[in-house]
């Protein structure tokens, strides 16, 4: 059991540092905890908990050093926390092979616009664009929280290129992002958490190490190079289609 939450805890450093700076953090949860011998039913729903933890502590920090504005962020959190419930309602009703579908399809136009988009990074402005309060504005975003909330491999991706192509810089676009997790997890997690599959023991573990693992990548984050960071996501997307690919054969 000692050995299963030592492994639990790095699980939960490594899937969160990665997830933090380009997502793709379930590319490594899940399947590593699978390979512990836990069952995929509590493997999701500690996953929930653990990355919303992680990124509930990402939030506080980024308040607290004045990275991102409280009265900001509460419509995006709410917003996903709404997605989210949406989404793991929407997931219990839906086989694994559809959503891998869903998400292979999403993958690739990811993939798609991130490429063909070459200066979108350098275009980009220092400061973030002004928010419009338009409706549509929180539509985008309530997609990819019910997705996140239901499913999740990609959806801290989709929110960076989400927030890029909102004229963020990549630095505020993974800030933003950070947010989004949060509500859309804390969704998902209120509904796994009736399932009765969830345990306090596994959670806690990943959520240390998902907190120690977040941290960190933000403290990297400033210091990785623009030229760095859209290889590192054109690589992580590539990775999730490979693996919705495997999944679906």
């Amino acid at each position: 059991m000692k050995g299963s939450l030592f492994h639990l805890l790095l699980i939960g450093m490594v899937s969160s540092f990665v997830g933090t700076l380009a997502g793709g953090g379930g590319l490594i949860t899940l399947p590593a905890m699978l390979l512990t011998g836990i069952p995929i039913q509590t493997g999701i729903a500690t996953n929930k908990f653990s990355s919303g933890i992680a990124a509930f502590s990402s939030v506080f920090y980024l308040i607290y050093r004045k990275h991102l504005r409280f009265k900001t962020i509460i419509p995006n959190v709410f917003v996903a926390l709404i997605g989210g419930i949406g989404g793991a309602l929407f997931t219990a009703h839906v086989s694994e092979k559809t959503m891998n579908m869903i998400a292979f399809v999403l993958l690739c136009f990811a993939f798609i616009v991130t490429l063909k988009n070459r200066r979108w990074m350098e275009s980009i402005q220092m400061e973030e664009k002004k928010s419009s309060h338009n409706i549509w504005e929180y539509l985008l975003p309530f997609f990819i929280a019910s997705y996140d909330g239901g499913f999740g491999p990609g959806s801290s991706t989709f929110g960076i290129l989400y927030y890029m192509k909102k004229h963020h810089t990549y630095l505020k676009a993974v800030q933003l992002t950070r947010a989004l997790i949060f509500g859309s997890c804390a969704g998902g997690f209120i509904i796994f958490y009736q399932t009765g599959f969830f345990q306090w023991s596994y959670a806690i573990a990943m959520a240390l190490g998902s907190m120690i693992g977040s941290q960190m990548g933000l403290l990297v984050l400033p210091r990785v190079p623009l030229k760095i960071a859209k290889p590192l996501l054109v690589s992580i997307i590539c990775l999730l289609i490979t693996q919705m690919v495997y999944k679906m054969i």
